[in-house]
């Protein structure tokens, strides 16, 4: 079992879209393994690959004790609203209101190449829509509006002052 370290909020590996797997491979189910072993930690809800310092198109997910992964991730199908406090490993200790579709479909692969598709409604569907922002090299921080982003960004500055 090994659980990874998450890395925070400043590192540019979060910033930077994450390359697609196109090698399905032992290393790819060694990842994959480390990604669900790392989601399992209590009060984890995704674990996307830049996190622990990989920049590969793959995800973890553990939501209401199914734990899973999806490698090459493509939503679809964006149905309803929600805009329930979200949160993020590599920026911890805060949370704030976020707007997310109600329902979305993921399409993609599984560890050893074989399609898979998750229809994700509520939390499911947050989580992810969430870990294929960091794919993309999006924060959740970035898709706030208005004086809940201000609120964010206030807080982001207070945990983090600026390097001199």
């Amino acid at each position: 079992m090994t659980v990874r370290p998450i890395r925070l909020y400043g590192d540019p590996v979060l910033r930077t879209e994450a390359d697609p797997v196109v090698s399905f491979d032992a290393a790819l189910r060694d990842l994959v393994s480390d990604l669900e072993d790392t989601v399992r930690e209590p009060g984890r809800a995704g674990v996307a690959a830049p996190q622990i310092g990989v920049s590969l198109r793959v995800f973890s997910f553990n939501v209401d004790g199914e734990v899973g992964h999806l490698v090459n991730p493509v939503l679809s199908d964006f149905a309803g609203t929600q805009d329930d406090e979200e949160g993020c490993l590599s920026v911890p200790g805060l949370g704030f209101p976020t707007p997310r579709a109600y329902a979305v479909t993921a399409r993609g692969q599984d560890q050893y190449g074989e399609p898979v598709v998750i229809e994700g409604t509520g939390f499911l569907a947050r989580a992810l829509q969430h870990e294929t922002d960091h794919l993309d090299g999006r924060l959740y921080l970035d898709t706030l509006t208005g004086d809940v982003r201000r609120q964010a960004l206030r807080e982001l500055r207070r945990i983090r002052p600026a390097r001199a």
